[in-house]
C-alpha cells in the first residue's frame, strides 16, 4: 500500500496523475495521511479512475459541484470518474488517514463488453450522483465498507493478486449497482453543464499563475463571458475566481517551499503572490505560520522519514 501526503498532475492539467505500479493493471491502493498534505487540504483536481475509500480515523469533508459531504471515522464512499473534488480534514483530535482504492473502470468491464454496458457505463457516464455515501448504520453499507476494508489486506505479492483484486472490486461494484442504481438514474444538476468548463479554466489558471490572470483573459479560455465564469465557479467550486487563483498560488508555493531550492523571498513572484512582505501575509493566512518556518517544518519532517 502506498502512503500519500500530495498530488501530482498531469502537464497542463489538473486532473490528477496515479503512479500505477504497472500501466497494464490501472489500480492503485493508497493511505492518504491527510494532515500531511500542503495548506492542511487536498485541492480541487479529477481522475478517472473511480475512487473507493474508507475512513481509517478521524473525519474528512468532501467538496464537489454537487456539494459538501462529511465521512467520520469507520464510514465510506466512491467518488465517481472525472467528477471534480476536494478535500479537508476536520478532526483535530485524531489523525486524518483516509484507506484508498483507485483504479480505471475499465479494469471491470470496457466499453465494448455486456458488463462495461450494462454495469459499468450507466454508472460512470452518470452526471449524479457525483459521490456515494457509505454510513455503517445502514445494513446493506455495512457490507460495503467490510468489503472495501478486506480488499486492503490483500498482498501484491501473493498469488493471483490481480485477479483477486479486480474480483473484489467487482463484487463491490455490483453492490453498488443494486443499492444505488436508481440514483444513477437521476437527470443531472446545474453543475455538471459547467464542470468542463471550469476544468478547461483551471488548466489555464495552472499554465499562467505566475502571471497576472483577468476574469475576461480566464473566460476567454472557456469561451464564455464574465459573468458565465463567475457564474460556473460559484456553482462547481463555490468559489470565485480570484479566491480559486489565489488557493491555487498558495498551493504551489507550498510544493516550492518544500522543496527547499529556491530562496523564500523569490517564491511570493514565482507564484504570482507579489512582493515578500505581500506573500508573508497571504501565506500566514493560509497556513497559520510564516513561508520560512513552513519551510522549515518540511525539512525536519522529510528527516524524520528518512529516520524511518
Amino acid at each position: 500500500m502506498r502512503i500519500t501526503n500530495d498530488l501530482k498532475f498531469y502537464t497542463g492539467s489538473r486532473e490528477e496523475h496515479l503512479p500505477y505500479r504497472d500501466t497494464d493493471f490501472p489500480y492503485l491502493s493508497s493511505r492518504a495521511r491527510l494532515d500531511d498534505y500542503s495548506g492542511k487540504m487536498v485541492p480541487w483536481h479529477w481522475h478517472k479512475a473511480v475512487e473507493l475509500f474508507y475512513m481509517e480515523s478521524g473525519e474528512i469533508r468532501y467538496e464537489t459541484p454537487e456539494g459538501i459531504r462529511d465521512f467520520p471515522e469507520g464510514s465510506g464512499g466512491m467518488v465517481n470518474s472525472n467528477v471534480l473534488h476536494m478535500t479537508t480534514p476536520q478532526s483535530r483530535s485524531r489523525k486524518n488517514t483516509q484507506l484508498l482504492h483507485l483504479f480505471d473502470p475499465g479494469l471491470i468491464g470496457g466499453t465494448g463488453d455486456r458488463i462495461g454496458q450494462k454495469y459499468v457505463q450507466p454508472i460512470v457516464t452518470a452526471l449524479r450522483p457525483e459521490i456515494l455515501v457509505f454510513s455503517p448504520e445502514h445494513p446493506d453499507h455495512r457490507e460495503l465498507l467490510r468489503m472495501i476494508r478486506q480488499a486492503f489486506k490483500l498482498q501484491e505479492k501473493e498469488r493471483g493478486y490481480e485477479i483477486k483484486i479486480r474480483n473484489v472490486l467487482s463484487e463491490i461494484w455490483l453492490r453498488i449497482w443494486e443499492i444505488f442504481r436508481p440514483e444513477f438514474a437521476m437527470e443531472g444538476g446545474a453543475a455538471g453543464e459547467n464542470t468542463d468548463q471550469v476544468k478547461e479554466m483551471m488548466i489555464y489558471i495552472q499554465e499562467h499563475y505566475a502571471e497576472k490572470i483577468s476574469v475576461a483573459e480566464l473566460a476567454q479560455a472557456a469561451w464564455m463571458s464574465e459573468r458565465e465564469c463567475y457564474r460556473a465557479f460559484r456553482t462547481c467550486l463555490h468559489m470565485t475566481p480570484a479566491e480559486y487563483m489565489r488557493n491555487y498560488r498558495l498551493q504551489m508555493a507550498c510544493r516550492l517551499l518544500a522543496e527547499g531550492v529556491q530562496p523564500v523571498t523569490e517564491i511570493g513572484y514565482a507564484c504570482g503572490l507579489g512582493s515578500a512582505s505581500h506573500f508573508g501575509k497571504l501565506f500566514r493566512d493560509y497556513a497559520g505560520c510564516t513561508p520560512l518556518a513552513y519551510r522549515k517544518k518540511c525539512d525536519r519532517s522529510m528527516k524524520n522519514e528518512e529516520i524511518l
